[in-house]
């Protein structure tokens, strides 16, 4: 049984119809089936509404209201702690202390941002993910194979955790060795209680065990993706090692946590529904088209934004300061926006979803996530027989800055 948050007050500038207790780490029913429950919110609650609960908070979840704030960062701040803040506390820090990682660019805004992520959007390029399309078919077949004589397996653990955590080492020029411990450090990032932005001295952990290899790639270039953003300028000057450990740990916890959740949920989907997988199997054409569907059905990262001034969301008035979390989930699930949207439809409109955020911090790994979803289905679809959920051992899930599928376990005997 999960235990709510303390409700704090109410502050004065927001009015009583705003309100609505939610409390989005540890509400019940979004713990026990997150979609099912993000749908029941849109009924039930406005399309944006403050809750006393995680400290107080405004949460969005309407279609139109996350798409508005996604674009207009000069409002809806993805510095979520303010620029001179930020120097304040540094300046108070002692010298010997080490270095926290910033989580560059998508912690940071216009114009600023543009100059960050310009090198990330070269390394991870259309060409460059499509590179890796071989690579990720022999990774995710050797996955499939080490389970398929069992008849069953918890797909988070067995396929969708290795899968992205390989293939990203190998990107990245990092040691394949080193994958027992990388997947232990992915556990501990992604502890439930802080959440994948959250906990400084695990960052600083996660950069510390990525230094040494950071370091060596700035002499010795290989054909990697470390080696690449080496040799690249950020805002007109050369690359330094501070703005290398600020990618190489986003990379770490953005790309392998969204890419893992998006394959629980949509293999969670293909066993509920035999049908789909049978029709899957019988015409993999559609498997580019149920991809994206499924990233609409079952969106699940929470972007949190501060106000950088006071505005108008939703019909309420929302003070700068004010935080607020954008439930894409709920905005892919807005009947607004989309018709019939709890039914899967691979004849909708499948490009204006935000499973993949908008504007300028749309997701940057978005080509890779493609290509590495497209395979899995393919491989599943075409070497395991039909799949279906264990009813011994439901899923689980937990909710935070992303809505995670914790364990998935399947069965094919």
């Amino acid at each position: 049984m999960t235990t709510l948050t303390e409700a704090v007050e109410k502050p004065a500038h927001i009015p009583d119809e705003a309100v609505f207790d939610f409390d989005y780490h540890n509400d019940p029913e979004l713990v026990a089936n997150p979609h099912k429950r993000m749908r029941e919110l849109l009924d039930v609650a406005p399309r944006v509404f403050w809750t006393p609960r995680n400290g107080g908070t405004w949460i969005a979840i309407g279609f139109e209201e996350v798409f508005s704030a996604l674009r207009q960062p000069e409002i809806f701040s993805s510095s979520i702690i303010p620029r001179e803040q930020i120097e304040a506390l540094l300046a108070l820090m002692p010298d010997d202390m080490p270095r926290i990682p910033m989580l560059k660019p998508i912690t940071i805004d216009p114009p600023e941002h543009g100059a960050i992520r310009s090198p990330l959007q070269k390394a991870f390029s259309p060409k460059a993910a499509m590179n890796q399309l071989a690579e990720i078919r022999s990774l995710t077949d050797q996955l499939i194979g080490a389970v398929i004589d069992q008849g069953h397996c918890e797909f988070i653990s067995s396929i969708a955790e290795p899968l992205p955590v390989t293939v990203f080492l190998k990107m990245m020029g990092l040691p394949v060795e080193r994958l027992a411990e990388f997947r232990t450090l992915v556990h501990e990032v992604l502890i439930p209680v802080f959440g994948p932005y959250d906990g400084p001295l695990v960052l600083r952990k996660v950069a510390d065990a990525l230094a040494d290899d950071i370091a060596a790639r700035k002499d010795d270039r290989r054909d990697d993706i470390l080696s690449e953003l080496w040799g690249l300028e950020v805002d007109g000057g050369p690359m330094t090692m501070d703005v290398m450990e600020d990618y190489a740990v986003l990379l770490f916890i953005a790309g392998l946590d969204t890419v893992i959740n998006a394959m629980g949920f949509a293999v969670r989907h293909l066993a509920e529904h035999p049908d789909l997988q049978a029709s899957l199997r019988a015409d993999p054409s559609q498997i580019p088209d149920a991809v994206e569907e499924m990233l609409r059905r079952y969106s699940f990262v929470v972007p949190l934004r501060r106000m950088a001034q006071d505005a108008q969301l939703g019909g309420f008035g929302l003070k700068a300061g004010d935080r607020l979390m954008l439930h894409l989930a709920g905005a892919d699930l807005d009947e607004r926006k989309f018709d019939r949207p709890d039914e899967f439809d691979i004849t909708r409109d499948l490009k204006s979803h935000v499973a993949f955020g908008g504007g300028p911090h749309r997701c940057v790994g978005m080509h890779l996530a493609r290509i590495e979803l497209h395979t899995l289905y393919r491989q599943m679809l075409s070497r395991l027989p039909m799949w279906r959920l264990d009813p011994d051992h439901p899923p689980t899930y937990h909710s935070g800055n992303v809505i995670a599928v914790d364990s998935l376990n399947i069965r094919w005997d």
